[in-house]
């Protein structure tokens, strides 16, 4: 091209209509483009498309905009609609480059082998990006790269292993969506993160596979630079498990004080680490800590073994009660197992009940290709690996093991219920987050509710 202003659209596919999601509750930045926009932007003229926002259209921005890269980030379920983007782009521009990264990219590149796209990133890194780019802004085919697969050399790799790098996104690059931002009752929410990693390791996990098998912090003076710069009263901290370093917290406290920084803060966070200093986690709720994530996956001890669980189901209950105790609200997340009966979800719904999370979400049981427990549950999966848009977290993947799939889904619709309409307090999200939220919440409960009636039908 022998120009080095290049125009580069960065796009964030829309929902898949069919997937089921936890989207109409939590519905964060593009954080990723963000990054890569950051990295970017001094070198080339880079807009960033959200097509999840309404009203948005990529042929529309295309003739505005005149892109001579087009870069796509995926989740699994995005596979096919990437690749439409991708074709969708070479016919508006045979000679427009395009390029996919994301999560897919990094597990399964070999979903994006296609004649429409040019370039996949398994990983990226800033000598990775600014490299490509050079050689795309001359016109020039680039050689073998690290992290990099390309069409033009039948997208062979360097096998050199790497990790995606920390890179501070630029926030300024979504401006004009950041008001349709989310984090359920959190509106607009900006998303964050402090840490990469997890020594956890749990065994259906996907995200220490990624980022590490142990934590990599981020220096707390660039984490304060950015909180400063971030608009949003609201922050969700997506680390792994964000309190689980006690003397991080207490600096990350004493750097908000000192600062005299003003937040909310809503996070991911370990049974474990909440039982192992709730006096640092109570200092943390006097600087703005409201709501926290936690993972307590299931009501049966010997799924918490086989899941690597570094907790005890009373260790839940322990951990419930300090949360209450300090009033941090606890958002609380399950998975269902596929060899549940009818008296397992009995079980669980008694133990949500005991439990008084403010907020219950759960998920059935995934089995993601790569997973130690894709090869466990081979022989029972109701879908391929390249049927992407069932690979949602809402669908059940894994063939149940005592009961019909419609019984299954049966009693997932009953739970859904019983935490929509016993659980999920309607006076707390009122008095914490207003009637327009608790009706947002409440429209997206209900458009899920056909969604599980129509697969248990199907079923």
């Amino acid at each position: 091209m022998g120009n080095n202003k290049l125009k580069v659209l960065l796009v964030r596919p829309p929902r898949i209509k069919q997937a089921v999601t936890l989207g109409e509750f939590m519905y964060a930045e593009p954080i990723g483009l963000e990054c890569i926009y950051a990295v970017l932007k001094e070198s080339y003229e880079v807009q960033i498309l959200d097509l999840m926002i309404q009203g948005e259209d990529f042929e529309k921005t295309c003739e505005a905009f005149k892109p001579d890269v087009v870069g796509i980030t995926s989740l699994c379920i995005d596979v096919k609609m990437v690749k439409e983007i991708a074709r969708r782009a070479k016919q508006f521009n045979k000679d427009v480059i395009t390029i996919v990264g994301g999560t897919q990219a990094y597990l399964r590149p070999g979903s994006f082998f296609d004649e429409s796209i040019d370039h996949v990133f398994c990983y990226t890194t800033t000598e990775n990006l600014k490299a490509l780019f050079q050689c795309i802004a001359y016109g020039q085919i680039p050689p073998l790269m690290d992290g990099i697969l390309s069409k033009a050399h039948a997208y062979q790799s360097t096998w050199v292993f790497g990790r995606n790098e920390y890179i501070v996104p630029d926030r300024t690059s979504t401006e004009k969506y950041r008001k349709h931002y989310s984090y359920l009752g959190f509106k607009p929410c900006a998303i964050m993160q402090t840490s990469l990693g997890c020594s956890k390791n749990c065994d259906f996990c996907l995200r220490w596979r990624i980022e590490g098998a142990k934590e990599k912090d981020i220096e707390l003076e660039c984490i304060m630079s950015q909180i400063q710069d971030i608009t949003e009263a609201s922050i969700m901290i997506f680390d792994n498990d964000f309190l689980n370093n006690k003397d991080r917290l207490e600096k990350f406290c004493d750097l908000l004080e000192s600062l005299k920084i003003t937040k909310n803060f809503i996070c991911y966070a370990s049974v474990k680490s909440i039982r192992s200093h709730p006096d640092t986690i109570r200092r943390m709720a006097k600087n703005g800590l409201k709501a926290v994530l936690v993972g307590y996956e299931t009501f049966n001890q010997e799924e918490m073994i086989n899941y690597k669980k570094k907790s005890t189901v009373a260790d839940s209950f322990e951990a419930a009660k300090i949360l209450k105790d300090i009033g941090i609200d606890c958002w609380a997340s399950f998975m269902l197992h596929p060899d549940w009966d009818g008296h397992d979800f009995k079980r669980f719904r008694k133990t949500i009940k005991e439990l008084k999370p403010e907020i219950a979400t759960f998920s059935p049981l995934t089995p993601f290709p790569n997973l130690p427990l894709y090869e466990r549950y081979k022989d029972r999966l109701l879908f391929d690996e390249t049927a992407y848009e069932s690979w949602s977290f809402g669908k059940v993947t894994i063939k149940p093991s005592k009961m019909t799939l419609r019984q299954y889904y049966g009693e997932v619709l009953k739970t859904i219920l019983f935490i929509n309409l016993r659980m999920n307090s309607v006076p707390y999200m009122i008095k914490r987050f207003g009637f327009a939220t608790l009706f947002r919440i409440g429209l997206g409960s209900i458009k899920v509710l056909p969604t599980y009636i129509k697969l248990m039908f199907e079923s």
